[in-house]
């Protein structure tokens, strides 16, 4: 199956995009991954978006598709992948999908992961980190700490982080709406699009994806 996984920030893509492919066998392809492991490996792209990066600019659309490219024709996606973060324009998914015409093959469907916007802020705004360990996620809301401000594993301090703070998340939610929520009628125009309410515990969430995927139960 060759999925693209796509939804606002905050709608759960990174959670569900790993459950997923796991579930079907196939590798889980993110963007961000792709920037990291080209610029830790060093390789001409990784090189490029590097500097791209330090400078403060955005990666070209070019070079993103050039690293897109480079990774669907590793064996591993061979039989199928699934897309976490690109394309995330109109002229990705053009490039995407003349990508994939050359070797005969096409998408199998694009799974639009719907949450309301004010859920979004809030499941973002609502985020603190540990300032000792980035890898302690806690929520005022749905996961809070035992003691406020206070780390559960290590007792380091919790803090919001810049990025988090609802006018940048409202900020982040209007360039989706931009630049990335046009690929949706793209897709849709070629009867892609499947629409999973992204509300409720993660497990129900990655079952009604599973239910409304074709060719699921034989994956």
């Amino acid at each position: 199956m060759r999925i693209v996984l796509v939804g606002p920030p905050g709608a759960g893509k990174g959670t569900q995009a790993a459950l997923l492919a796991e579930r079907l066998g196939i590798p889980h392809i993110s963007t961000g991954n792709l920037f990291r492991d080209n610029i830790s490996q060093g390789t001409e792209l990784g090189l490029a978006v590097k500097q791209i990066l330090d400078e403060g600019g955005l990666v070209p659309d070019e070079v993103t598709i050039a690293m897109a490219a480079d990774r669907l024709a590793q064996p591993d996606a061979g039989d199928g992948f699934l897309l976490d973060g690109f394309p995330r324009n109109i002229a990705q998914a053009q490039a995407l999908d003349e990508l994939l015409g050359k070797d005969g093959h096409k998408l199998t469907a694009v799974l639009d992961l719907e949450v309301p916007e004010d859920e979004v802020v809030k499941r973002i705004a609502g985020r603190r980190m540990c300032r000792d360990n980035s890898q302690h996620v806690f929520h005022v809301e749905y996961a809070p700490p035992a003691v406020p401000g206070v780390c559960d594993e290590c007792g380091g301090e919790l803090y919001q982080r810049s990025d988090d703070q609802e006018d940048t998340v409202r900020h982040r939610l209007e360039l989706y709406h931009q630049e990335t929520e046009p690929i949706i009628g793209y897709y849709r125009e070629q009867g892609l699009v499947v629409t999973i309410q992204a509300l409720g515990p993660v497990p129900e969430i990655t079952q009604r994806a599973l239910s409304a995927l074709p060719e699921a139960d034989a994956a």
